[in-house]
């Protein structure tokens, strides 16, 4: 098949019936999902399923307007909120150790929230004979 373009053998004799992917259990999927994510709330209730996460503006003139939830808290917030940052992970806070805070006012936000978890925040000893201070 060079140059003169001539038409390959047609391959069109196979079983390609038993090759076809249907989707048809996509409902059925999307029930299952929803189903373990129930199952997953009532099992570790009442802990939160998922970690803590900041409120950050998403980048770019066309979606700044638009606030999501970031990768984690920095530093600075956890420190002006009174939080270490080796302890954040184990009481479900996420931590990005790289994101900086651009401004005063997403970073007094973020601070608020925080502030709001950890009021709360209610920690059980690991041994209930062991109480910690405070």
């Amino acid at each position: 098949m060079k140059h003169n373009q001539q038409l390959c053998n047609a391959r069109f004799r196979k079983d390609w019936q038993r090759h076809v992917r249907t989707w048809f259990d996509q409902p059925a999927g999307k029930e299952r999902r929803r189903n373990a994510r129930v199952a997953k709330a009532k099992k570790v209730a009442p802990r939160p399923v998922n970690l803590l996460r900041p409120a950050v503006r998403c980048p770019t003139v066309k979606y700044n307007m638009r606030v999501r939830a970031g990768r984690g808290f920095t530093l600075a917030e956890l420190k002006k909120a009174k939080i270490n940052k080796k302890s954040a992970r184990g009481v479900g806070i996420a931590v990005d150790h790289r994101r900086t805070n651009r401004s005063e006012e997403s970073f007094q936000v973020n601070v608020q929230r925080l502030k709001l978890y950890r009021s709360k925040l209610i920690v059980f000893p690991r041994k209930a004979n062991k109480m910690k201070r405070g």
